[in-house]
């Protein structure tokens, strides 16, 4: 047996710097510990830098590859709080719970607990988040307080990455166990209010409920898929793969807006109701484009802050096509306001 045959994901992920940033392309350092132990490569590690490629070489029997990207020193994130507006989307993409905060309050980052992972940054609605270079490793004045600087870093980050996955799993169990008690509880009134053979009359018009019922049920899906794309572009936004996606998601919800446009003209010209519900679909779609052109273009001042040019080209990229489907959505709504 080989001596990487005896190799742990457990030793690869001790000598990872447990900053849980992404930036390997796994969601945090113990994934992509398990991908190295299936053969993935060993310098995707910016903050690790150097010195991982080589101990990581030196446990796995590798060659010691250059670092793909150029190698990160320790930063911490800093809250601009004058300018916070409490909206918690920061809270929500710490990977360690290093934010505090509530709804509408001011938040601030825990700097000792904080691995820099820069994924809070992208989801702030008003941009005043900056990545700064670590208080306490600027404080370590030798190699070796460095060195236990980051051990004691790695090892907070670690354990407060577990905790925080091990909560959010059992917020879901929580949840689907609430979920199945509430559909255990209807079907049983269901069963306890209709008499054996009783028909239950529907109140709904056959030619039309349903039909009517499917289109929303599929926009609210498709809506759903367009939001989790566009939250998963705000971080990783070069991903094709999601932008075609995403691309291809906007335009089902353009064709399902447009049939129900035409549902409503059809519907108007039979009872000469007025089309309101279709103003306020466009309305809404409007909204959605000028936050998505508005996301855009805080995705590209982060580009032309911390990016090169590679980024801040994909993310002018990203504001044209949100600058024209604004532009269509309040062409769209003038047309419907004229007629």
């Amino acid at each position: 047996m080989s001596a990487s045959a005896s190799i742990t994901v457990t030793d690869i992920d001790r000598l990872l710097p447990q900053t849980q940033c992404g930036k390997c392309g796994h969601p945090g350092c113990r994934p992509y510990a398990e991908a190295i132990a299936e053969g993935e490569a060993i310098n995707r590690c910016p903050p690790g830098g150097e010195a991982t490629v080589v101990q990581l070489a030196e446990l796995m029997d590798r060659p010691a590859v250059p670092l793909e990207v150029d190698a990160e020193s320790p930063k911490a994130a800093v809250i601009r709080e004058a300018e916070c507006i409490g909206c918690t989307k920061c809270i929500q993409a710490c990977p360690v719970d290093a934010i505090l905060g509530a709804s509408k309050q001011m938040h601030t980052v825990i700097e000792a607990e904080c691995t820099g992972c820069e994924l809070c940054v992208a989801p702030c609605p008003v941009d005043c988040i900056d990545i700064v270079a670590h208080p306490g490793w600027q404080a370590a004045s030798t190699e070796r307080e460095q060195n236990d600087w980051l051990a004691r870093r790695a090892e907070l980050g670690r354990r407060r990455f577990e905790n925080r996955n091990a909560r959010l799993e059992r917020q879901r169990e929580e949840k689907d166990a609430r979920r199945r008690e509430r559909m255990r509880a209807r079907q049983q009134q269901r069963s306890e209010t209709k008499a054996p053979g009783e028909h239950v009359p529907s109140t709904a018009t056959p030619a039309t409920s349903k039909p009517a019922g499917n289109l929303r049920a599929r926009k609210a899906a498709i809506s759903a898929t367009v939001r989790r794309l566009e939250k998963r572009l705000s971080t990783a936004p070069d991903n094709q793969a999601d932008q075609s996606a995403l691309e291809h998601a906007r335009q089902q919800l353009a064709d399902l807006q447009a049939q129900s446009e035409a549902d409503t003209r059809t519907d108007d010209n039979k009872q000469a109701i007025p089309a309101s519900s279709t103003l306020n679909s466009l309305r809404i779609a409007r909204s959605a484009a000028r936050q998505r052109l508005a996301l855009a273009n805080r995705q590209l001042a982060h580009a032309r802050r911390q990016g090169g040019p590679e980024d801040i080209a994909t993310a002018q990229a990203l504001v044209e096509r949100a600058e024209n489907t604004w532009q269509d959505a309040c062409r769209a709504l003038d047309n419907a306001e004229r007629h």
